[in-house]
């Protein structure tokens, strides 16, 4: 009994707090200054916990590869890839916050901490895989554990899987994943056996629909007066929504049909990646895996589906720079389509980011306006040779959490520390209008 009214008691401060964030916010006329007073992070502090009406994104800086988690504003979540590369300190940052635990651990430590200080059930609603390839979703080696859920290795999403109840996993390749052909690797290998166990146990697995604003839906009840959220598949397997209206699931085939292609240039993976776009009031969200807008120099434009993917979700609040911000990511297209008020890099590898792609994130030419550049973890070698420009970015290392205030009106950025679990804030950024 006295742990029920201490849970009532905390869900009357979070929506008094919520009241009160409204009310600064209906205040202010537009006006970004004075709503630091709604903005609950403070450098120095732990990390507030999520609040109903919010949505909270956290790029997770395991230093291993890619992992967005999401609490969206009705307290339904959802993961976005689970990478766990095994690459080695010469090319790669060391794992944060250190080596005792797997990437995929760290990963679903992070998630539980934020859901049990929400109030929330320690469990994943959607857990959402890009692609296949291990800084997505786990490479395990010949040492690491088998699972008790199946007859595959802990490593990524399987990590996670094992420590978190998932309720929806969604990929890009299901059933059979024989789109452009069976990906034969360990790591694929391990996570369709995955995929197949919960299959046996019942347990809802799903292939994107491209175009779809309902496959990912709300899982709980909304908070009263707030806005309802949407997230729109907008591309995979080289399928990409028209866009032709907001209500319409339109979609057309970027990639010529296999017959008439060489072997050798078959679509890859991260031409295959998933896209999406989550809108919420006026705030908006891109991300889109590993996908790239470079054609071999003009030789194959239909690989380019990073620009048809940006094209069809038009200007957003903040986008991810996909592919690591790496060299056939961005191209003048896709910065000119999106236009964020800032940029995530999910960047771990030597090579994250590249000096060009910067110079188009910064670019006034491709759009006017301030901006704020963010990376999950740079290496030193890559923050001396590309000094000239990430000496601009405003973080390096550590947790990007995007915070949307209630309505969607409103958000900001926190930075925390990754070398350890106690969730500081090292930064924070904004509020800006979504």
């Amino acid at each position: 009994m006295a742990g029920a009214i201490d849970l009532r008691r905390r869900r009357l401060l979070i929506a008094s707090l919520l009241a009160g964030a409204a009310g600064s916010s209906r205040a202010l006329g537009g006006s970004a200054a004075p709503l630091a007073d709604a903005v609950p992070d403070r450098a120095g502090a732990a990390l507030a916990p999520w609040r109903p009406g919010c949505l909270d994104i956290h790029h997770i800086a395991t230093g291993r590869g890619n992992a967005a988690f999401v609490i969206l504003p009705d307290g339904t979540s959802m993961l976005i890839d689970a990478g766990a590369s095994n690459n080695g300190t010469d090319v790669s940052v060391a794992i944060r916050p250190n080596d005792s635990q797997r990437a995929g651990v760290w990963i679903a430590r992070y998630a539980q901490r934020q859901l049990r200080a929400a109030g929330l059930p320690a469990a994943l609603d959607y857990m959402l895989v890009t692609h296949i390839h291990p800084d997505h979703l786990g490479d395990p080696d010949a040492n690491a554990p088998w699972s008790q859920q199946g007859k595959y290795r802990l490593s990524g999403v399987t990590d996670v899987a094992e420590l978190m109840p998932v309720q929806t996993v969604i990929d890009r390749g299901f059933p059979d994943y024989s789109y452009p052909s069976l990906f034969e690797a360990p790591f694929a290998d391990n996570y369709r056996a995955f995929i197949r166990a919960r299959k046996e146990r019942g347990w809802d697995v799903q292939k994107i629909a491209v175009g779809s604003a309902q496959q990912i839906a709300s899982r709980r009840k909304p908070a009263d007066g707030i806005p309802a959220w949407e997230i729109r598949n907008l591309a995979a397997n080289g399928e990409v929504w028209s866009g032709a209206s907001k209500d319409g699931n339109q979609t057309r085939q970027l990639f010529p049909p296999l017959k008439d292609l060489p072997r050798a240039d078959w679509p890859n993976e991260n031409n295959c990646s998933i896209a999406i776009r989550l809108a919420y009031g006026r705030f908006s969200y891109f991300t889109g895996g590993d996908l790239t807008s470079y054609t071999d120099d003009g030789a194959l434009p239909w690989r380019n589906v990073l620009g048809p993917a940006a094209q069809a979700a038009g200007r957003v609040s903040v986008a991810t720079a996909d592919h690591h911000g790496m060299f056939d990511g961005l191209d003048g297209d896709v910065v000119r389509a999106l236009q964020p008020r800032v940029w995530v890099i999910p960047s771990w590898h030597i090579v994250h980011p590249d000096m060009l792609q910067l110079e188009r994130m910064f670019s006034q030419r491709l759009y006017p306006g301030p901006r704020d550049v963010f990376a999950t973890t740079v290496m030193k070698e890559n923050l001396l040779a590309n000094e000239r420009l990430t000496k601009r970015m405003r973080s390096h290392d550590g947790h990007i959490v995007i915070r949307v205030l209630p309505g969607g009106e409103r958000f900001y950025v926190a930075v925390t520390d990754n070398a350890s679990e106690a969730d500081m804030v090292k930064l924070v950024t904004g509020p800006w209008a979504g």
